[in-house]
């Protein structure tokens, strides 16, 4: 076993009560001198206040070294067991210099623990001490414990007394995240062989090199032009719960009831995709062609294997990625079990992992497994998919998962029954707009060869910006990845022209791709044999559609031949190139389309151009039966949208009539919505179209506007900007419908949806105006922020800041008392921005920067609520004491299934209500403040000890649990009965001892189970 491995499973719990040991207790006084302590002066083993002896300091040094080897396996330990006694014998004698080092406390945190173990050594050596001879195992070993003391007896000395916790809070702060680190390590880390730590390595090389680069649209067709580092590339767009709206207020009044008008004040769950796993073990990501999924996934997989820049993301903190895309592992007769998951995507590696190592990994809980594509399989492989993923989840409970799906491929809630949060990725916003347009040019403008061509570039570059947000029709086309790298590769290679529509765009690329490109950049020497687009597109669009039919995203290379093999009568053009084999080489080589996955199989680089392709041959073919039969199915939406582009007025009435007959005759009327949501979007791809059919498409989706739920407002949305013409004004609308109408609107990110908002602007509902006052970030700023964010009236509103422009703009037209920071806004911005006297609300959300929040905070001196959802670096909360909270939300970001409790809690004496994610219960009642009388507490333990309660909450008044991952026996309610004030416990498992509470109303099922986000906040 490596010796790195052992000592790294050396938990701080084991190793701090025995580094302590080495120091003299601190006594009345101590803290207040004002100079640093000579580390000599401070040991326990030597000099005049000696508390402990050689002999125990052997001991100390024995005790470290049986815990790093108490748990190795056959085979795997560190050094011969007849040399433990030398390695223990030699780290006393090593740590024994701790007396004789020159330097005090402050000088030894800021060397470091590696420089702290370096000096240790070399003091011994100096001093001849370092007498015995080990072998190369127990030498590694010795390394590593002396490593890790020293790691331990730098986070002491931080910890001693408060003019050291002053002057090394940066240090402090690095040490207890790096402990914090470890633990989390020794958690994922069992005995781990040699060998499999061998073979991680070379695997984790593998997934950064396999995964770490992008294809761009557009930039070039050579290779090495045509990929860009995935670092360079990744945008992190933002994901949305697709559950209920999280309301922002969950704490009830005086009678133990919600009120009103808090039930009403909402604001979708909203943070970075790749954070949708920090609190979430299991989560089903929803987005559309073309948004981000299979980037993240990627994403993910590198910053997995790196281990690097994890700040953050730390619940991949030792994790192993497993890249698993559908379209290829559903391919085969039945789909793999860990030990077959490298073969069944054919990484080279398989071969050569050791035998179980999958299980191994899996079976730690070490695993983070990104399937990726459930649209992408035909919708018969679905059901074994599912059934296929609940076993593994039985089988491997604890591990973390990403499964990626276009939105309506599957049911909502299809995974519900496994634990899985389901987020959706948005539309990309008017900032993620220019930050892709400027990250693409940078990339284009590493390929241009003089200075006139970067020139043109960048003048190419401004134009677009003014473009996107000048032209509605180009903006509503690059709210996603694909479609904004299209527009600017059409826009260069078009020299600053843009046709308009999504169908005309496809056929402009289709053309950049197929012969421009080539013909443009002199690819062809004189003589050569060119194809030209037509025949190309003809024998593409037989591979697409023949993957359409058979429900499939990618085919065997053999069939692809046969296929072009078939249709070499209909494109003699063709034959120029020779045979089918060395068609398709050409296709593969010069297309920018199909790819090659593997050796044996052959794809398109896109869904989109897949779909679009298929339609055109569905038309020619018109198989209408077949469109409509398939109508249903979410891999076919896009096919059909793309279908009546591709058709002629008359075949366009005939597809959207029949989609209308069928969606008539279905029997659940969520089918029947899909159905006429769709032939609705089909009518932006009919510029000509019988108007009788037009009306008539639009009479039926016309039933189901307005929405009356939340989920249907989002549906309705997927049509676009036509819904904006059906939704009505608010005049007459329940709040309800009304904040349903809004939702809507909201999701539709073009300005044509300003107006109709803008309408909304005066409406008394709370919920309503939170929904518009959250949607900012998806528009025009300066445009929304006079004709929506202006009119708002402040009444019981929180108003969002996405931006220092946004918070600039809010601040400058007078005082708002509730406020949500959206992002990383720095210390110094809070500080600076905020008034003190004004601010009396405050949620910070998805924000890694502010680490001192008396930095940021401190001057804010009536705020009474604070909300700290998603902060990853707020873990102190003693600098809020001198502040008059008496409401506290406090969600941070952990690890999935660890949650770090906040220093200070204790200190907030002034507190009455409190929401808290927790761990597990049971922590000291002295830590928690005295008189919280709300209680509003997640905890992921599977138990719950209501005696810790009534000690830790002696005054509350209603109490509301979630365990997040149900309990394993009821829950005893009785010792309760020791609060005098009780009056309400909501609860989402079931309870004994609830008689033993008369006069208090208890509520409890496990039909109040609450995703890990919680249910609400205060």
């Amino acid at each position: 076993m490596d010796p790195a491995t052992i000592g790294a499973r050396l938990a701080s719990s084991v190793v701090t009560p025995l580094i302590k040991k080495l120091f003299v207790k601190e006594g009345p006084g101590a803290g207040l001198v004002n100079q640093p302590v000579r580390i000599s002066s401070l040991i326990s083993f030597r000099g005049e206040k000696r508390t402990l002896t050689q002999k125990d300091l052997r001991k100390l040094a024995a005790e470290l070294v049986a815990q790093a080897t108490r748990h190795a396996g056959p085979g795997e330990r560190p050094c011969p067991a007849d040399e433990d006694e030398l390695v223990a014998e030699k780290l006393a004698t090593t740590l024994y210099a701790l007396g004789d080092l020159d330097m005090n406390d402050v000088q030894a945190v800021q060397l470091g623990h590696r420089g702290l173990a370096h000096e240790l050594a070399h003091a011994t050596r100096t001093r001849g001490r370092d007498t015995l001879h080990l072998s190369q195992g127990g030498e590694g070993l010795h390394e590593r414990l002396l490593d890790t003391a020293c790691l331990h007896i730098l986070h002491f000395f931080t910890q001693r007394s408060t003019f050291v916790a002053r002057s090394l809070v940066e240090q402090s702060g690095q040490l207890s995240d790096l402990i914090t680190k470890i633990d989390i390590l020794i958690e994922r880390i069992p005995s781990q062989s040699a060998q499999d730590a061998g073979f991680e390595r070379r695997y984790a090389e593998y997934m950064i090199g396999k995964h770490s680069t992008l294809t761009i649209v557009g930039i070039d067709l050579s290779h090495a032009e045509a990929t860009w580092p995935l670092d360079a590339a990744y945008l992190s767009l933002e994901a949305v719960s697709s559950g209920e709206e999280r309301p922002l207020d969950s704490f009830a009044d005086e009678t133990g009831e919600t009120p009103a008008a808090q039930r009403h004040t909402a604001l979708p769950a909203v943070l970075p995709a790749d954070r949708a796993l920090s609190g979430h073990q299991r989560v089903l990501l929803r987005g559309s062609a073309g948004s981000g999924k299979t980037t993240l996934v990627q994403w993910l997989a590198v910053c997995t294997a790196r281990q690097e820049s994890l700040r953050g993301l730390e619940q991949l903190i030792g994790r192993v990625p497993f890249v698993l895309p559908l379209r290829t592992i559903a391919r085969q007769e039945s789909l793999p079990s860990p030990a077959s998951f490298l073969a069944s995507v054919h990484n080279p590696l398989d071969g050569a992992q050791p035998p179980g190592w999958a299980d191994r990994v899996l079976t730690a809980g070490r695993g983070l497994l990104l399937v990726d594509g459930i649209d992408e399989i035909p919708e018969r492989d679905r059901e074994r998919t599912r059934a296929w993923l609940a076993d593994l989840l039985i089988a491997y409970p604890d591990n973390l998962w990403l499964v990626t799906s276009r939105p309506s491929a599957v049911a909502d809630d299809w995974l519900g029954a496994q634990d899985f949060a389901e987020f959706t990725l948005s539309p990309m916003s008017r900032e993620d707009m220019a930050a892709f347009i400027d990250r693409w040019h940078e990339a284009a403008r590493q390929t241009c060869r003089t200075e006139e061509e970067r020139t043109t570039l960048s003048a190419y570059q401004s134009a677009l910006h003014t473009a996107v947000r000048t032209k509605q029709d180009l903006s509503r086309l690059a709210t996603n990845p694909l479609m904004c790298g299209l527009i600017c590769a059409l826009h260069r290679a078009r020299r600053g022209y843009l046709p308009p529509g999504r169908k005309a765009l496809y056929d402009a690329a289709l053309s950049m791709l197929l012969t421009r490109r080539d013909t443009e950049r002199h690819i062809y020497a004189p003589g050569d044999v060119q194809l030209d687009e037509e025949p190309q597109i003809q024998l593409l669009q037989r591979l697409a559609y023949y993957l359409i039919r058979n429900g499939e995203a990618e085919l065997d290379r053999d069939r692809a031949e046969h296929l072009i093999e078939e249709a070499l009568p209909s494109v003699p053009a063709a034959r120029a190139l020779g045979d089918a084999p060395a068609i398709l080489r050409h296709l593969l080589l010069r297309s920018g389309l199909l790819r090659e996955p593997s050796v044996s199989t052959v794809d398109f680089v896109h869904r989109t151009f897949q779909d679009y392709l298929g339609a055109k041959a569905a038309v020619e073919a018109w198989d209408v039966g077949l469109l409509i039969r398939n109508a249903h199915d979410a891999q076919w939406e896009d096919v059909i949208r793309m279908a009546v582009a591709h058709g002629r007025p008359r075949e366009r009435a005939e597809l959207l009539r029949k989609l209308l007959e069928v969606a008539r005759h279905e029997n659940g009327a969520e089918s029947a919505l899909r159905l006429f949501l769709l032939a609705m979007a089909c009518l932006e791809h009919a510029p000509d179209l019988d108007p009788a059919i037009r009306d008539e498409v639009t009479r039926n989706a016309m039933e189901f506007v307005p929405p009356l739920t939340i989920p249907r407002a989002r549906e309705l949305a997927t049509v676009g900007p036509l819904v904006l013409e059906l939704l009505p004004g608010p005049e007459g609308l329940t709040d309800e419908v009304a904040e349903c109408c809004a939702v809507t609107a909201s999701r539709i990110p073009v300005d044509a949806a300003i107006p109709y908002l803008a309408r909304f602007a005066d409406h008394p509902a709370v919920g309503v105006r939170a929904q518009l006052a959250s949607s900012w970030g998806r528009y025009d700023t300066e445009r929304y922020f006079h004709e929506v964010i202006l009119r708002l009236d402040r009444d019981d509103l929180y108003f969002v800041a996405e931006s220092m422009e946004h918070l600039r703009l809010l601040l400058d037209t007078g005082p708002r008392q509730r406020l949500i920071l959206r992002g990383d806004f720095t210390e110094a911005e809070i500080r600076d921005s905020l008034d003190g006297e004004e601010v009396t609300r405050l949620r910070l959300t998805a924000n890694d920067l502010v680490s001192d929040l008396g930095a940021a905070l401190g001057q804010l001196s009536n705020l009474e609520t604070l909300y700290l959802t998603g902060c990853f670096a707020t873990r102190d909360l003693s600098p809020l004491a001198e502040l008059p909270l008496h409401t506290l939300v406090y969600e941070p970001p952990g690890p999935a299934g660890r949650t770090f409790f906040p220093k200070g809690l204790g200190e907030l004496t002034a507190l009455e209500r409190l929401k808290i994610v927790m761990d597990q219960v049971g922590v000291h009642p002295r830590h928690f403040p005295p008189g919280v009388t709300w209680l509003d507490l997640s905890v992921r333990a599977e138990s719950l000890d209501a005696t810790w309660l009534a000690m830790a909450f002696p005054r509350l008044r209603h109490l509301n649990v979630a365990l997040l991952h149900g309990a394993d026996c009821p829950v005893d309610l009785s010792p309760l009965a020791a609060l005098p004030d009780l009056e309400t416990v909501t609860i989402n498992v079931e309870v004994s001892g609830a008689a033993s509470l008369p006069g208090v109303t208890v509520t409890a099922s496990s039909a109040l189970a609450r995703p890990s986000a919680g249910a609400g906040s205060p």
